[in-house]
This record gives C-alpha cells, sequence and structure tokens, in this order.
C-alpha cells in the first residue's frame, strides 16, 4: 500500500435505494469513516446529515459529494462534547426533514502515549466527553423523535475487545461505548429500534497521520492478517448493512471490519 495515498471514500457499487427516503444523521461525517457512510448512504437514496467540529471546509466538500450523488444533504456543526449542540443539530434536523430514521454516532479523538501516567486528566475528560457522553447526547436527542423501524449505529473499535498499549484512554472509551451499545439495545427492542455497533480494525483515514508518531504510521496494520490497514470504503458497508432492512433482525450486535483479526465477545 502506497503510504502517501490517500483514504479511499468512493462507494465499491452504484446504490440500489437500500435508503430510499430515509433521513440519516452522521457525526464526524466530515472526514475517515464518517466521509465513507455519507457517500455510502446518499448512493443509496438517503436525505444525509453531514456534520463537522473543526473544518467546515471539509464539511462542505462531503456536503458537496453527497449532492453529487443525487441526494439531498444538509450541513451542520456539532460539538459532541456539549449536550446543547447534539440537541440542537438533532433539533435542526427534525425542523428540515421531518423525521430522524437512522443515527450514526462517530465522531471520536485519539492520541498515541505510550506511558499511561502521562495522559493528563484534562485530556481523560475530553476523550470521554467525545466518545462517550457525546454518543449519549445524541442518543437521548434522536430517541426523542425516532420511532419503530429506526436504526442507531454506534463506531466502538477492535480496541474494546484487545486493547491497545499506546491507546489506553481510547480503549476505555470504546469499552464503553461498546457496553451502552448493548444496552441500549435491550432497552429498545420492545419498540423496534434497533442498535448495532460497528469494531474497525486499523483503517487509513486523516487521523492517523495527524495523530500517530512517523514510525508507527509507516508499521500502521501490518500487523492484522491482511497485512495491511483498510480503507474507509471498505467498512462503510457495515453501516449500511445496519441501517436498512438487511440488517432487520439485528441489535445488540456489532460487526468486524479489521482484516481478520480473531474477536470474541
Amino acid at each position: 500500500m502506497d503510504r502517501n495515498a490517500p483514504a479511499d471514500f468512493t462507494p465499491h457499487f452504484a446504490g440500489s435505494g437500500r435508503l430510499k427516503d430515509q433521513v440519516c444523521f452522521i457525526s464526524g461525517s466530515s472526514s475517515g469513516i464518517g466521509r465513507a457512510v455519507a457517500r455510502l448512504y446518499a448512493a443509496e437514496g438517503a436525505k444525509v446529515v453531514v456534520t463537522y467540529h473543526s473544518s467546515r471546509e471539509e464539511g462542505e466538500d462531503v456536503a458537496r459529494e453527497v449532492q453529487e450523488a443525487g441526494a439531498e444533504v444538509l450541513l451542520l456543526h456539532l460539538d459532541s462534547t456539549s449536550r446543547e449542540s447534539c440537541f440542537d443539530a438533532v433539533a435542526k434536523t427534525i425542523a428540515h426533514f421531518g423525521r430522524l430514521d437512522v443515527l450514526v454516532c462517530n465522531a471520536g479523538v485519539q492520541k498515541s502515549e505510550p506511558d499511561f501516567t502521562k495522559v493528563d486528566p484534562e485530556w481523560i475528560e475530553k476523550i470521554f466527553a467525545t466518545n462517550v457522553f457525546g454518543y449519549m447526547w445524541l442518543a437521548q436527542a434522536g430517541l426523542e423523535k425516532m420511532t419503530e423501524g429506526a436504526a442507531l449505529i454506534f463506531t466502538t473499535s477492535v480496541n474494546a475487545y484487545r486493547g491497545h498499549k499506546y491507546l489506553i484512554d481510547y480503549s476505555a472509551t470504546k469499552g464503553a461505548e461498546l457496553g451502552f451499545l448493548r444496552a441500549l439495545a435491550a432497552s429498545l427492542a420492545d419498540k423496534g429500534i434497533r442498535v448495532n455497533g460497528v469494531a474497525p480494525g486499523p483503517i487509513w483515514t486523516p487521523l492517523i497521520g495527524e495523530t500517530m508518531p512517523a514510525e508507527d504510521v509507516d508499521a500502521f496494520g501490518l500487523d492484522v492478517p491482511m497485512k495491511r490497514p483498510g480503507q474507509p470504503n471498505e467498512v462503510a458497508p457495515a453501516y449500511l448493512f445496519l441501517a436498512c432492512r438487511d440488517g432487520s433482525y439485528m441489535t445488540g450486535q456489532v460487526l468486524h471490519p479489521n482484516g481478520g483479526i480473531p474477536v470474541g465477545g
């Protein structure tokens, strides 16, 4: 794999209408896996809410890609650490589209630190506020409007299952997300609302180069059986399966696009 090549967000196949007219909200969709999910949902006929945190320009780029796929799009700023921002974004979605069918909680942060004793309290509060509380705020806001047949999808991680020695705090947040989705799925099953997750392995996204030492970037993904990192467009189909009727008998479950890493639990 060319380490200088950009991540690939382009859907592998033309859409077949599996999300036709469904309103799909994706947090963290201005980059990485979320961007690939937004493009795939658009190709499948969804109305897509693209959210960004730091770069409106990146959000506008993804919104344009969604429109080019023929889909209606709403671009919103979202600060996942803020309950007010999460509720406001969902309220604007409802005001614009009148409904919410699929909620993808995907926004997250990480940074590598070999010595856990050097992880400062401010960062621990930030990573939990983004990766855990943000999912909870969005779920609370969304569930006020979501009805039978709706779906929530959480991005957790292979590190929720096996941990990572340089990403201890991050692994802990991903484990919290996993417990949250399983409990929420049990709570909502009687209402016909499904809650599932995707636990990617090493995926080649802009976050990797921005948050990892150069030597780790060079070796990224080489330790899995397939001997390479995955691309965002290799992960996005898992989110499509869980969002559409193909996944109608799935709740409380996690899909594992991870290059062959054995996962139990």
